[in-house]
């Protein structure tokens, strides 16, 4: 299996950005706070700002730029928060742009530290913000809380994953977890529990009788499987297994792993009751499938999509019988670029503030889906009203109570992709799920061996 193009190690970052070893030689001198990884400052010199247009409404503001990770709805409940900031005030104009998905923002934004032409902030998923850390990229937060705006305002499960060796790099904002959707009208009308499964046992049981609706002259599917390796993740805690444990060791090819892969291919191409989607969320909306796993931070969208064909039902995220429910964190934070200016990153500050406030969390969260991550947002009177309108919120709330860091191995753009990749092949191609991981483990292997110094002086406490 071939490396990802986005397999960075802090040596090969600072490679392809062309700065070596003396990469933290670039800080200015006398900044009030260090940069990542021991750089002494959180100034950069000869890293100055992207291009961005200034309406001419905002001319004269300090100007910040944003490359949002956003697109559709998502994108739109952004833009019309910032342009809440920018009213708010007169000092600042916030500008966002959105480039796409997780994916395109690592490729963009490394080739804008070799350009050293880079945003202001960015907005990197789980632990993936580190390759960045670990290469100078990003200024810590923490001179700017105080009694009014800190981490104690967050949800705590998403608060270790922002911190490295005792400083803050990341505050939660675009947080989610793993949902299980599913067709409730289906359900009802097959004569099966309105609350959906609760283990994979449950679904193979459920399965026979949605086969027995027909949806454009053929059997209505039970699943539409997308490969990701963030599914990937609850799914093998499910069965009992791990990607890797707290010593570095890849064991997605343990028994565990490969029982929970052999049971999804069984699933798939043995029973025929499930698929490898193209776009399973499109599937699912348009009613050629009964279930699908996405983000919470779909569920306006798919509430929206789905309005007047059917009634989406929710559950946690699956498992075997008589295993732990876990359903691993996700979506991002927001990260402080280093660069030139201290009166930009100040103005970066004050934006992070200004979501932070508990209606404006709230706001997005009713807007997008995804968690209202400030937790006082959860006692605003549009999150009880929307909670009480549509229970599926609350699932997804409440899901919280299992929500862990993933293991090592997804904490590296790079092994994401080729865990996804590897479930691809069993999902579509009927490949052997032992065959397929014991060809993986070594390459994940390799990407925990390059980065495990680094990982270790992040000093992460999320486990504990």
């Amino acid at each position: 299996m071939s490396r990802s193009p986005f397999h960075l190690s802090r040596r090969g970052l600072l490679t392809a950005m062309g700065l070596g070893a003396g990469a933290a030689g670039l800080a200015a001198c006398g900044a009030p706070s260090g940069g990542g990884d021991g750089a002494e400052s959180n100034l950069r010199d000869g890293f100055t700002q992207a291009d961005l247009t200034v309406p001419p409404e905002y001319e004269g503001r300090t100007p910040i730029l944003f490359w949002a990770p956003f697109t559709g709805n998502n994108y739109e409940v952004l833009s019309a928060q910032f342009t809440a900031f920018n009213e708010s005030q007169d000092e600042i104009v916030a500008i966002a742009e959105s480039v796409g998905s997780y994916a395109d923002l690592t490729q963009k934004f490394t080739a804008s530290l070799q350009a050293r032409t880079v945003p202001d902030i960015v907005c990197f998923p789980e632990m993936q913000w580190l390759q960045f850390y670990q290469s100078d990229a990003l200024a810590p937060l923490d001179g700017y809380f105080d009694d009014e705006w800190n981490l104690d305002v967050y949800i705590q499960n998403y608060v270790a994953e922002g911190k490295a060796a005792g400083e803050t790099f990341t505050v939660p904002f675009a947080r989610s977890t793993p949902l299980f959707y599913y067709n409730k009208t289906r359900y009802i009308e097959a004569g099966l529990p309105e609350e959906g499964p609760e283990t994979w046992e449950d679904l193979a049981a459920f399965a026979p009788e949605l086969a027995k609706i027909e949806v454009e002259g053929r059997p209505l599917s039970a699943m539409a499987f997308g490969p990701d390796a963030w599914h990937g993740q609850a799914d093998i805690w499910g069965f009992g297994g791990a990607n890797s444990n707290e010593n570095f060791e890849v064991t997605i090819n343990d028994e565990k792993g490969v029982e929970w892969l052999e049971w999804m291919r069984k699933f798939i191409h043995e029973d025929g009751y499930g698929y490898l989607a193209q776009a399973s969320g499109t599937d699912f909306a348009s009613g050629l499938a009964a279930g699908w796993r996405g983000s919470t931070a779909s569920l306006t969208g798919q509430t929206k999509a789905t309005e007047g064909l059917f009634e989406i039902g929710t559950a946690y995220m699956l498992s075997k019988e008589g295993e732990q429910k876990q359903v691993p964190t996700g979506g991002s934070g927001l990260q402080l670029v280093r660069t030139e200016s201290q009166e930009r990153q100040d103005a970066c500050a004050e934006l992070f503030r200004f979501l932070a406030q508990p209606e404006k969390s709230a706001e997005w969260h009713v807007g997008t889906g995804y968690v209202p991550i400030v937790q006082a947002a959860q006692e605003t009177q549009g999150v009880k009203d929307l909670v009480a309108e549509n229970p599926n919120y609350a699932v997804a709330l409440n899901q919280l109570e299992n929500a862990r860091t993933t293991d090592y191995t997804n904490w590296n753009a790079g092994a994401v992709t080729e865990i996804s990749a590897a479930m691809g092949q069993v999902f579509g191609d009927n490949a052997e799920a032992k065959t397929v991981l014991d060809a993986l483990a070594p390459t994940l292997q390799e990407v925990l061996d390059d980065n495990r110094e680094d990982y270790e002086a992040v000093q992460f406490e999320g486990w504990n």
